[in-house]
């Protein structure tokens, strides 16, 4: 398995937050956690932007990609509004979360609760050829639901 070391900086009001970390052995997301200083209630359709009290450093070539928690989004309808949301290496920002309620009742986010996970990924860069045409595929122009439904 490979591995990157991440430098991590955090505010002086999230001392007392645990570092990202992983949960198990085989965890692929590290949680984060939310870095308010008082409850804060998440109404149905409400989106809201949650520190983390962190800032980090991500070595050129990698990315860090922000997700819900599966847990979450299920039993309470708790997502992150742009999923996966992108961490670029060149960003030294406040880490935070665009997090939104789909479920039908208030949710209650609560310092250090594990709000989100990250997973981090090795970029590929693309180089862009501008061409007159482009190969022809048994799909071609077929979009949304061309294949159906069975």
């Amino acid at each position: 398995m490979k591995k990157i070391k991440i430098q991590i900086l955090r505010k002086e009001t999230a001392l007392d937050l645990p570092l990202p970390g992983y949960a198990t052995p085989g965890s692929s997301g590290i949680d984060l956690y939310a870095d308010v200083d008082d409850d804060v209630v998440l109404s149905p359709g409400d989106i809201k932007l949650v520190s983390c009290g962190i800032y980090m450093a991500i070595p050129e070539g990698y990315e860090a990609q922000i997700r819900p928690r599966s847990g979450l989004a299920l039993k309470h309808g708790i997502t992150m509004v742009n999923t996966p949301g992108t961490i670029d290496s060149d960003y030294r920002g406040l880490i935070s979360l665009i997090v939104t309620n789909l479920g039908k009742e208030a949710f209650l986010i609560k310092r250090g609760f594990r709000l989100a996970q990250m997973v981090i990924q090795e970029v590929v860069k693309a180089d862009f050829e501008e061409v007159s045409s482009l190969d022809d595929t048994k799909r071609s122009s077929g979009g949304f639901g061309h294949s159906g439904i069975k």
